[in-house]
């Protein structure tokens, strides 16, 4: 007999919270789970496998649309892997992207900081640097 989890067990075992195991249910990430008599969820070993990988995915930054299509592009075990290598050099060149304007604003932040020569709020050079300048 296969071991069946309930909702709460599978959160558990995965880290993923219930309502968004439900989400996931609602969004096709993965399967409409088998109900008890009671109507009570049940889930099994593959579920568990499912949602660990989409919990990674999603850990790892990847939208819900790439997660549906790399779940699609796992089902064909025989592919060639090429896709699923672009879909990574895409989400890792906007990573980049990402971590080269986050580089940019904590600079422009650390300038605002360093002109800061205390005094008043009416002489604050941090939000003088935040105003945006008059006829520009």
């Amino acid at each position: 007999m296969k071991t069946q989890f309930t909702i709460g067990k599978l959160a558990t075992a995965t880290g993923v919270n219930i309502e968004t195991i439900r989400y996931y249910e609602r969004a096709g990430l993965i399967a409409p789970p088998a109900r008890t008599d009671g109507n009570y969820r049940t889930y099994g070993e593959a579920d568990i496998t499912r949602l660990r990988f989409v919990k990674r995915t999603r850990d790892l930054g990847f939208t819900l649309e790439q997660v549906r299509a790399l779940l699609g592009l796992s089902d064909q075990r025989e592919r060639d892997c090429g896709t699923i290598d672009a879909m990574v050099i895409e989400h890792l060149a906007e990573v980049d992207r990402k971590i080269a304007d986050l580089t940019a604003l904590r600079r422009e932040l650390a300038d605002a900081v360093a002109s800061c020569e205390g005094g008043t709020v009416a002489e604050c050079r941090i939000l003088e640097t935040f105003s945006p300048t008059v006829g520009s």
